[in-house]
């Protein structure tokens, strides 16, 4: 076989470290930012935060143009720039399609290093279930025998306070081993007895009805219709689940108030009392953009608290010299390029941030003044198209990130929304019709709710066409459940 040798021209599309930091700059979340930031500042001693950061205001809504003050610190700094390796860049070229090869930095995970213990991370983990129940048997005066079988209790109950095991299952789990010390049936009926007394109230109920019978007895005798709840959570929560008031009102004699005080006294009581003892963690929302209305113009700016301002640390930026070829110098440029490279990042995230966020308020003025029925229908070419950019690069900006506006703080991605055709040839956003059909459920007559049929024919009336399976979607969306689950007693 001949061998020989040839030349081929081709393109491929990479992309180096500095563009891979500025996309994903793009994509973090303003508390990944923050932690990316204090990372780097950690890292890069040419880095610091400006201390003597001066506010200034932005501009109404409109094109805004961000300040290039972290390129040029000072005039030390923009000496030694000529000398780096590597200039930068006036525009970084973030805003193409790189999701071809480029499928998504994720956000960085903090390792800790450290020994030390985090007080705040204990504060926040709260007490579980199981431990409030376990505390309150050390608590009690109990034999051994009972001891045990409390605790074999108190293992077998989910997060919501319910009992997963009945009671043969528990005599059967407490009789393996030793043949010669068994369980009766009865003590384990008697320990469970006892734990059910254990706060929350409620709590080791193996369904529902006994859940909702053991807060119901724990009331007072002079409570209205106390007894008369207890039958109707014990004999008749099927009834009451359907909302099948005449079989109710039927099988209790009990008139329709009647029937209304009774059930109120029973919706007063909580089906997961164990919920209350660990709920879930909180998760805070810092908004990346703040929106407010100043002499009938709206405001757009970006959050100062947010994104930390920094800027290239004088001193060390005068140690680089032109002539130097020492470690030490080569360190210390090597960082000044990081640096300048950052802070060029962070520069076009923030201005690609208040673009895309200046843009979605020209359009939404609407959702802001009136409400969501207000919402114009949105995607993101509409608005790649108006401030030129790829759809992928506004995608990117508007996940993970949330507006402060008066209205609340929404995520970017809750202004966008398809489109729906109406009968006069013009369009109506997706979220409109959700509020429509919010508004109707909500000034509904409770004794008769509205079909889903019903509200498609009232939608239609307002020359917005959807099928009736289109708003159940719709209502599900909502966690509005269908109408027959609305009805109730006035």
């Amino acid at each position: 076989m001949k061998q020989s040798l040839s030349l081929k021209l081709g393109q491929q599309v990479t992309m180096s470290p500095q563009l891979q930091q500025a996309i994903r700059l793009l994509q973090l979340s303003s508390l990944d930012l923050h932690q990316e930031i204090q990372e780097v500042l950690a890292e890069n001693p040419m880095l610091e935060l400006d201390e003597e950061e001066t506010t200034q205001e932005e501009p109404d809504v409109g094109p805004t143009e961000a300040s290039n003050d972290s390129d040029s610190t000072d005039e030390n700094v923009a000496s030694v720039n000529e000398h780096i390796d590597q200039p930068i860049p006036k525009d970084l070229p973030v805003d193409t399609d790189w999701d071809d090869i480029y499928q998504g930095i994720p956000a960085p995970t903090p390792v800790s290093e450290s020994n030390d213990w985090d007080f705040e991370q204990t504060a926040t983990s709260g007490e579980t279930l199981q431990e409030h129940l376990l505390w309150q048997l050390n608590l009690t005066p109990i034999a051994p025998t009972d001891r045990a079988i409390a605790t074999t209790i108190i293992d077998a109950i989910d997060s919501d306070g319910m009992l997963t095991l009945d009671l043969e299952a528990l005599v059967a789990s407490l009789n393996i081993g030793d043949a010669t010390q068994q369980v009766d049936p009865a003590d384990v009926a008697a320990v469970l007895a006892r734990v059910q007394q254990f706060d929350p109230v409620g709590v080791a109920a193996r369904d529902l009805s006994e859940c909702l019978c053991l807060q119901l007895a724990t009331l007072r005798d002079d409570i209205p219709w106390r007894e008369r709840a207890i039958e109707v959570a014990r004999n008749h929560l099927d009834l009451l689940a359907a909302k099948d008031f005449a079989t109710l009102m039927r099988k209790t004699t009990l008139d329709e108030s009647q029937l209304a005080s009774v059930v109120a006294l029973i919706q007063s009581m909580n089906p997961r009392p164990g919920a209350a003892i660990s709920p879930a963690q909180t998760e805070y929302i810092v908004p990346d953009v703040i929106v407010t209305k100043v002499n009938g113009r709206w405001h757009v700016e970006l959050n100062r608290d947010a994104t930390p301002n920094l800027r290239i640390n004088p001193i060390y930026a005068r140690l680089v010299k032109r002539a130097d070829n020492s470690a030490d110098n080569a360190f210390l440029k090597e960082n000044l390029q990081e640096a300048r490279w950052f802070l060029k990042s962070l520069t076009n995230r923030n201005e690609t941030l208040l673009k895309v966020a200046t843009r979605i308020v020209e359009i939404q003025r609407g959702f802001l003044e009136y409400g969501e029925e207000a919402m114009k229908p949105l995607v993101l070419h509409d608005i790649a198209e108006a401030v030129d950019m790829h759809e992928s690069t506004i995608s990117r900006v508007t996940s993970r990130k949330y507006m402060h506006t008066p209205r609340g703080v929404f995520e970017l991605k809750h202004f966008f929304s398809s489109r729906v055709s109406t009968n006069s040839g013009g369009e109506v956003s997706s979220t409109a019709i959700r509020a429509l059909i919010k508004k109707l459920t909500a000034g509904e007559n409770p004794r008769k709710p509205l079909s889903d049929s019903k509200i498609a024919t009232i939608l239609k009336e307002q020359n917005i066409q959807i099928a009736r399976r289109t708003v159940a979607k719709y209502r599900e969306s909502l966690a509005i459940p269908p109408s027959n689950e609305r009805k109730r007693l006035v």
